[in-house]
């Protein structure tokens, strides 16, 4: 009894101990130049979630060529687990984002992907095809942590910049993690089964350090909050009255994202098999292309933090969003006539793709809610929409896969690009001049009242 209590004490000092470390250090890090502030959030952000695909889509990697259980593609049993798992996980995140503490946060993000890790390691271990339900459990926990890592750059004046920075690891990160898996196979002889948990195991230090980074920088300034609106934890009842008074809005919004949700998830889980049908074979030729477009689109996102109105900054955003569901739709038919040849058409249509899917996952909610000084968080209406548009990837995988179709995956990808870019452009440019009209109806009414109150 008393060697249980010794120990016991002797954690809770070595708890005060961290703690009062971490709490050193934030004193020192708020000391720095806002600038300084936002380039290291802006880096850990990205190191965090590019640490993240590890344990999520490595194995993404391997073919499992020749596999079967009950007449269907053994990875495309492996991929529809996860994307299940990942999906449940964003309805989950509705409530659990809008609701987290920020002292939980970095907690939070190391449990949620250790389980997942724990998962993949199961996976390598239990023969196939008894192994598909751990893709599952993989999934599950790292569908909250994006709305994890977001929640630290939100409600800022520079979130623009982060949050570009952080959008790059939707698009590099993919084909990085690729990469490594298939040098991984390739170079090192791993099997396909032990990759995927190898993989992640490279990236546990480098998440580790990212994290403690994330959790000693300080929390938005006073200016932060002016510029941009308080960000707050919110109750069912206030989650309700936001989608109440924006619902046509976000009605368009989540028909635009579900489309680009199901074509980005088609690309990222069956990159090798497209590469594959195109005739194109190449261990590099993911994180080269990858690397081109999060430049792109880097570039791109920043420049927005110069636009200091929020509503003109929405309606730029709604335009890169329309632009993209374009570009990728008319890359297409160009490749289709033979105009371009089918790296310059998978770069394109890319391109393409994350011009129009990012802004969803960082930008457009953030200055969705500064545009019309709403107290709330990012993190509770973008898993509405990613709730939503993971449901459509699944279901499109369920149909493809159990609807008796013999097409490929490169003939599916370039039909629903097409399908996508019509839709997505429509919607698009209904929801801008929606949120154009709300958005003057709500300056000439705070006009008004000001004017009243004088």
């Amino acid at each position: 009894m008393l060697n249980i209590r010794r120990l016991a004490m002797v954690q809770a000092v070595n708890s005060d101990r961290g703690s009062h470390w971490v709490k050193s250090l934030k004193k020192h890090v708020a000391k720095l130049p806002y600038s300084v502030l936002t380039i290291l959030a802006a880096i850990s952000a990205f190191g965090a979630y590019t640490s993240m695909y590890a344990f999520r889509k490595a194995f993404a990697a391997a073919s499992f060529s020749g596999l079967e259980f009950l007449n269907i593609d053994y990875k495309a049993w492996l991929v529809i687990a996860q994307v299940l798992g990942y999906t449940l996980s964003k309805f989950y995140g509705i409530k659990f984002i809008a609701e987290v503490k920020a002292l939980s946060r970095g907690k939070s993000i190391l449990l949620l992907i250790g389980i997942s890790w724990i998962a993949l390691l199961a996976f390598a271990l239990v023969p196939a095809p008894y192994n598909i339900p751990f893709l599952f459990i993989n999934g599950f926990p790292l569908g909250m942590i994006w709305g994890l890592v977001f929640s630290y750059l939100e409600g800022r004046r520079s979130t623009e910049f982060m949050a570009a920075v952080l959008s790059t690891s939707l698009i590099f990160a993919s084909g990085f993690v690729k990469t490594i898996g298939r040098v991984l196979i390739t170079s090192f002889h791993v099997s396909e089964y032990n990759m995927p948990f190898l993989t992640g195991a490279i990236f546990v230090i480098p998440l580790l350090l990212f994290v403690l980074v994330l959790e000693i920088i300080p929390p938005p300034s006073v200016e932060d909050k002016k510029l941009r609106t308080e960000r707050v934890a919110m109750s069912g009842r206030e989650r309700r009255a936001f989608l109440a008074s924006f619902l046509p809005g976000i009605i368009l919004t989540v028909v635009v994202y579900v489309m680009l949700t199901v074509m980005r998830d088609v690309r990222d889980n069956f990159e090798v098999e497209i590469w594959a049908g195109l005739g194109v074979n190449s261990n590099s030729i993911y994180a080269n292309i990858d690397s081109i477009i999060s430049i792109a689109v880097l570039t791109a996102m920043s420049l927005l933090i110069m636009v200091k109105s929020n509503l003109q900054a929405f309606s730029i955003i709604h335009l890169f969003i329309i632009f993209g569901c374009l570009l990728a739709g008319g890359s297409t038919l160009l490749f289709e006539k033979g105009a371009i040849n089918a790296v310059t058409w998978m770069t394109l249509a890319g391109l393409g793709l994350y011009a129009g899917y990012v802004p969803y996952n960082t930008i457009f909610f953030e200055r969705m809610i500064a545009s019309f000084n709403y107290k709330s968080n990012v993190g509770f209406i973008m898993y509405i929409a990613d709730a939503i548009g993971y449901l459509g990837s699944i279901s499109v995988l369920l149909i493809k896969e159990f609807g008796n179709t013999e097409i490929s995956w490169a003939h599916f990808f370039k039909n629903g690009l097409l399908l996508m870019s019509v839709v997505g452009a429509i919607a698009a440019s209904i929801s801008l001049v929606y949120f154009l009209q709300t958005g003057r109806k709500a300056q000439t009414e705070n006009k008004a009242i000001k004017l009243s109150a004088i």
